[in-house]
């Protein structure tokens, strides 16, 4: 089931270090500044009880089993989406999402090495069937990529991981490219790559083409916006 008529259902993924949370303030700025409803959110969070487990989930010293993890993760989703997501497609506003369930595939999937028809019935649950209109997969040459990562200093409990789990990861959101491996997960919805190299003007450039060319009629106006403007995560 995809996003509800009049509402659009985008999410931004990739790995670390690629530059996504930037270009998620960076687009919702620009869709604003074009007189879009935007529901920014992320997840982790996006709630009250989203936010909860996102501090336990991100935590260092949270000794978490990937089991648990990925029920933490889908619970947080559960809540997003009842409380946030729908209400907001219902009246027609643009939902932007960092990450959704391309990150428990390529992380917990691939990275945790669970099982993912496990990890399907259990986002289908949680989500209730709802996809993404869209996925902008942002993407850099990994040793770029993990040496932005690196650079930044102050790291989370999924930034930590090893440099084999990241390229694991990495391997899985390169997978969903394959228009093969699309048309047999349809509950991603469809994913489009985007080119993480260059300045965030061009990359947030590149973001806009790709909803324009998705909805021609909404977005082939919007402009990059100057300056940013630090979009508020949004809560319900």
């Amino acid at each position: 089931m995809s996003a509800v008529a009049g509402g659009c259902f985008i999410v931004l993924e990739g790995g670390e270090g690629v530059g996504k949370t930037t270009q998620w303030r960076r687009l919702a700025d620009a869709l604003i500044a074009a007189g879009h409803e935007v529901v920014a959110l992320r997840e982790p969070g996006g709630t009250p009880a989203g936010d909860a487990l996102r501090a336990v989930l991100l935590d260092p010293s949270s000794a978490l089993t990937p089991e648990t993890e990925t029920l933490l993760f889908a619970a947080s989703r559960a809540q997003l989406v009842r409380d946030v997501i729908t209400p907001a497609l219902d009246r027609g506003a643009v939902v932007l999402v960092d990450r959704f369930l391309l990150s428990t595939y390529a992380y917990q999937g691939r990275g945790r090495a669970l099982s993912l028809a496990a990890l399907r019935q259990v986002n289908a649950f949680a989500t209730g069937g709802l996809a993404p209109d869209l996925t902008l997969l942002l993407s850099l040459p990994l040793d770029e990529s993990m040496a932005r990562m690196h650079a930044r200093g102050s790291a989370d409990r999924m930034e930590r991981e090893d440099d084999a789990f990241h390229r694991r990861v990495r391997a899985a959101f390169d997978d969903a490219l394959d228009p093969g491996w699309q048309a047999q997960h349809p509950e991603i919805g469809p994913v489009v790559a985007i080119d993480a190299d260059g300045d965030a003007d061009v990359v947030t450039t590149r973001c806009l083409a790709a909803l324009a060319t998705k909805w021609p009629h909404r977005f082939s106006e919007v402009q990059v916006e100057r300056p940013l403007s630090a979009v508020q995560v949004t809560h319900g």
